[in-house]
């Protein structure tokens, strides 16, 4: 399994790409969500995931863009709403991510 941190000081914000045998998970995508696509696409992975952990006023997420450039799915905690498709994850779900 192959885990990097993408962090960008300017913002205090790290985001995440999780990897294992062709398949990956971004955890809180910055707006520009290039750098995801070509890191998949490196490494011959299918982006199955968008987990959003932190919505909020204040920090512009690129997991909209992502999702529909990717074919993810993005996934919530258990209370978001979203008016878009998405999963709202139940206490205790399981996602699995390559192997």
């Amino acid at each position: 399994m192959i885990i990097n941190q993408i962090y960008t000081g300017c913002l205090a914000h790290a985001a995440y790409y999780i990897e294992s045998n062709g398949e990956a998970a971004i955890f809180d995508p910055l707006r520009e969500v290039v750098p995801y696509l070509e890191k998949a696409k490196h490494a011959n992975a299918k982006i199955k995931y968008i987990f959003e952990t932190h919505f909020h006023a204040d920090f512009v997420s690129g997991h909209i863009d992502l999702a529909k450039k990717a074919n993810a799915l993005i996934v919530y905690g258990p209370t978001a709403k979203p008016n878009f498709v998405a999963i709202a994850a139940e206490d205790n779900q399981v996602f699995e991510v390559g192997g």
